[in-house]
């Protein structure tokens, strides 16, 4: 609405001045006629012309030229003009400003995971946490084309992190290393941006929200008023009446023709037909000085967690100074045990993952799965960033201390992923994070046993695009696998477990079905 109102307060000041200019230049009738036939027609064929060519005005931000032009020329130029840090606040900007392109891909990929508590997802590629740690940009991100955003990590108490600079690139070997230490703003702040954002959209923690926002059309009647005293401005000087009402009635239809033209064209590129909606998690962690992680951890989820279709319990970033003891298991149960009964206070309809490190032994994540299965956690997320470094790696910044992610930590994660998912018989959802770059890396991490993919870092060098590439990818690569859905292709690696699962899901299918003849 907003956009609107100045278009018209921009036209407003168009057409005052273009009367002026009319008057001073002693333009007659038939030379304004043709001056506004002359731009029209240029105006027409400038638009008609970037339709065949682009798409740009039937498709908007989802056109592929748009697509193209973010990731073969903005995101590389951003990564030659600004340093980590500052180009990562300003695509957050770009997506906020619904300035970025619209994902493209509809797959018809829908994936269902969890039993008590399901979540349900268009597709399975989703957003990992660390992008936008406030929640300031949700409803640009879900028109990026992801099915699920996760922001945080989000501390009870607003913090800085650590010093700068605290994020480096390895562009040879397409990785990243950052060391930002839970910088949030604070679960205060992310509250009122959740609550904003279901203001607009909808969801949960809707129907807590009390609208206070003032009456838009009494607004939109004042800028109009202000606009009709601007039109009544015009110079009453000249010789000749008619032909001066003639021709500012003529120059005020032309402006207001142009400016609805230009509105509508920016509403297209800029504006969204509608915005896309989707799941929406929250990431918790604690602050650094904390001496109380479970009431950290609780906070978080009694601030945000009404407003969370999930949460993650956030135990394995290395940049935060004793975090990743938490995953030690008896540590691990008290935590679990603790926020699982926050959880059903609060936010009873959210399911609680884990976020757990790819670094940890394999007797380590015995005992962990041990701990999920215990406690009856919803889900894990697998894995964080890695304070390994890897031989292979080429670029001078692989010294930088951090938890590395990207492409270097792919083959990792995915078998942190298999491992993970055969120690708890494929009975707790995965979701798989960690270098997916493309359609094959994420169909990888789901035949490992993740039902859900995230994605990040490598959006740093494919740009944002890589969201629809990697959706339609995935879709085509498990259709030529002759597989019909996503679940059909989770855990195939693991074959014991896979054929076990798939011989219950037969025979649950077929006592409902008897149930069902039985009722009838």
């Amino acid at each position: 609405m907003t956009t609107c109102c100045c278009t018209s307060s921009r036209a407003s000041r168009f057409r005052v001045w273009f009367i002026l200019f009319c008057h001073s230049s002693n333009m007659t009738l038939h030379q304004l006629r043709n001056t506004i036939l002359q731009t029209t027609t240029l105006t027409i064929g400038s638009i008609a012309l970037l339709e065949v060519t682009t798409h740009l005005p039937s498709q908007g931000r989802a056109a592929p030229a748009y697509h193209s032009l973010f990731d073969s020329v903005v995101t590389p130029l951003g990564r030659r003009l600004f340093t980590p840090e500052n180009a990562h606040h300003l695509a957050l900007e770009v997506v906020r400003r619904n300035w970025a392109p619209r994902g493209r891909v509809g797959t018809g990929m829908e994936v269902e995971i969890g039993e008590e508590r399901k979540l349900v997802v268009d597709s399975p590629i989703g957003l990992a946490a660390g992008f936008d740690k406030d929640g300031v940009a949700i409803g640009g991100l879900f028109d990026l084309g992801f099915s699920f955003v996760e922001i945080g990590s989000v501390t009870p108490l607003p913090q800085p992190g650590n010093a700068k600079p605290r994020s480096f690139r390895l562009v040879e070997d397409k990785g990243v290393i950052n060391r930002f230490g839970f910088n949030s703003e604070g679960a205060d702040v992310v509250r009122e941006n959740l609550r904003e954002y279901r203001k607009e959209f909808g969801g949960r923690g809707a129907g807590l929200i009390i609208d206070e926002r003032s009456n838009v059309g009494q607004l939109e009647e004042s800028d109009d008023e202000v606009a009709d005293d601007h039109d009544s401005t015009s110079d009453e000087n000249g010789d000749s009446k008619i032909v001066r009402e003639t021709s500012i009635h003529l120059a005020q239809s032309f402006f207001d023709s142009m400016a609805w033209t230009l509105g509508w064209a920016w509403s297209r590129v800029v504006k969204s037909p509608q915005h896309r909606t989707g799941i929406l998690g929250v990431n918790l962690g604690k602050n650094k000085t904390s001496e109380d992680e479970v009431k950290d951890y609780t906070t978080g989820i009694k601030e945000l967690g009404p407003y969370a279709d999930y949460l993650v319990i956030n135990v394995s970033s290395p940049n935060t100074p004793g975090l990743r003891s938490l995953q030690q298991a008896d540590r691990l149960r008290h935590l679990l045990t603790s926020t699982l009964k926050a959880r059903d206070e609060y936010a009873p309809h959210a399911p609680l993952f884990v976020k757990l490190a790819p670094d940890l032994s394999v007797d380590e994540m015995k005992d962990i799965a041990e701990v999920l299965l215990e406690t009856r956690a919803d889900g894990m997320i697998v894995s964080n960033t890695t304070n390994a470094r890897p031989d292979f790696l080429l670029s001078k910044n692989r010294y930088e201390t951090g938890g590395l992610s990207g492409a270097p930590i792919r083959e990792r994660s995915t078998e942190c992923i298999r491992t993970m998912y055969q120690l708890t018989n494929g009975s707790i959802p995965i979701i798989g994070v960690g270098g997916v770059g493309s359609g094959r890396d994420a169909y990888e991490k789901i035949k490992a046993g993740a039902s859900l993919i995230q994605v990040y870092s490598m959006m740093v060098y494919e740009g944002p695009g890589l969201i629809s590439r990697i959706t339609k990818e995935l879709a085509e690569i498990i259709r030529e696998n002759g597989h019909r859905s996503v679940e059909e292709v989770v855990g195939a690696d693991c074959e014991e477990i896979y054929w076990r699962k798939r011989e219950e899901k037969v025979n649950r299918k077929m006592k409902e079905a008897e149930k069902e003849l039985v009722d009838i």
